[in-house]
């Protein structure tokens, strides 16, 4: 497994920094380092926008911050894109659509324990584009199954150049939208979204993972075949250990998980200590340990980040980079109170 434990570091992409060089340094600020999102410094920067580049029946528009999805427009153009699907770089995000990316392969960062990509994953994708009705394209049994084909090959293909600067790399997918299948919504429900989740993942490169920051079904989350799963613990840390054998068949079968414990939303951050949030964490492993879980194995399997992104605090970065270095510091603490390597 390249992806490590032991409490190391990393974080979600999404920075609301404008300064390119800055939100870098911050990233590479961390143990496991990461390309970061910065959709404040031009829409194409935007999670969504990125994960759009080349597919079929998409309406972008730079000036007004709109995705939409067109399907007159996708039957003209698809043909057009099957035809290229024998070739990576179409599948890859372009300069125009990341200059973080771009700039972020050209690191020295080989001496890394390992690095990070991500991509918007196809069920929060599918549910935020909306066609001329205003209706997912998730709901679209013809688009759908193109859909997570075409994602799929742009995970891999990004994980690929990943791996050139570092053996280690992983991929997370971004997947909001996962915790909003099983609230009864018409045209998708649970059972289909594990058939296409399922199928999605097969067609992805290990190591391979899920982020989201919010509360879906952990039983099914935990039960999909992924390598590593980042979550926030800070906002759902006592549901979420709550899921006992889950938690256990996922780490006994070499799964990762990133306990996101550090707020980066200002008014939960400016209440909050190191000394209170290593409790916390400490008190959610020690509720697993009651329950049969071994804490040096869970360890062993845990990395730390912040709990989420956050675009909207009145401090612009301040707050976000503030978490970053308690996130750092917490780890060290833990990582001699535990005697961690």
């Amino acid at each position: 497994m390249a992806i490590p434990g032991n409490l190391l570091t990393t974080a979600m992409a999404v920075m609301p920094h404008r300064d390119v060089d800055r939100a870098l340094e911050k990233a590479f600020s961390l143990d496991v380092p990461f390309w970061p999102q910065l959709p404040l410094l031009n829409y194409y920067e935007d999670m969504y926008v990125q994960a759009s580049e080349g597919f079929p029946g998409i309406v972008l528009n730079l000036e007004e911050r709109t995705l939409r999805f067109s399907m007159e427009k996708f039957a003209l153009e698809l043909e057009a894109v099957l035809a290229r699907f024998d070739e990576p770089e179409y599948f890859d995000i372009s300069p125009t659509y990341s200059v973080v990316y771009h700039r972020f392969l050209q690191s020295d960062l080989a001496s890394r324990p390992a690095i990070r990509g991500q991509l918007e994953g196809p069920v929060s994708f599918g549910l935020n584009i909306h066609d001329e009705s205003n209706r997912p394209i998730l709901f679209d049994d013809t688009v759908r199954p193109f859909m997570l084909d075409f994602m799929a090959r742009r995970v891999n293909v990004q994980l690929e150049r990943l791996k050139k600067i570092n053996p280690h790399a992983f991929m997370f997918v971004d997947e909001p939208g996962l915790q909003f299948i099983f609230s009864g919504m018409s045209g998708y429900n649970n059972l289909q979204a594990r058939e296409d989740m399922e199928g999605f993942f097969a067609q992805i490169e290990r190591p391979r993972g899920i982020h989201l920051c919010g509360n879906p079904d952990w039983d099914f989350l935990l039960g999909l075949d992924l390598d590593v799963l980042s979550l926030d613990m800070y906002s759902n840390g006592e549901r979420f250990v709550s899921y006992l054998g889950s938690i256990r068949k996922f780490l006994d079968r070499g799964g990762i998980l990133i306990w996101g414990i550090v707020p980066t939303n200002f008014e939960p951050f400016e209440k909050e200590s190191g000394d209170a949030l290593e409790q916390r964490l400490v008190g959610l492993w020690q509720s697993l340990g009651r329950g049969g879980v071994d804490l040096d194995h869970l360890l062993s399997r845990s990395m730390l980040s912040p709990a989420t992104c956050c675009l909207v605090n009145p401090d612009g970065t301040e707050t976000v980079e503030r978490a970053f270095e308690v996130t750092q510091a917490l780890s060290r603490r833990l990582r001699e109170r535990f005697r961690l390597g």
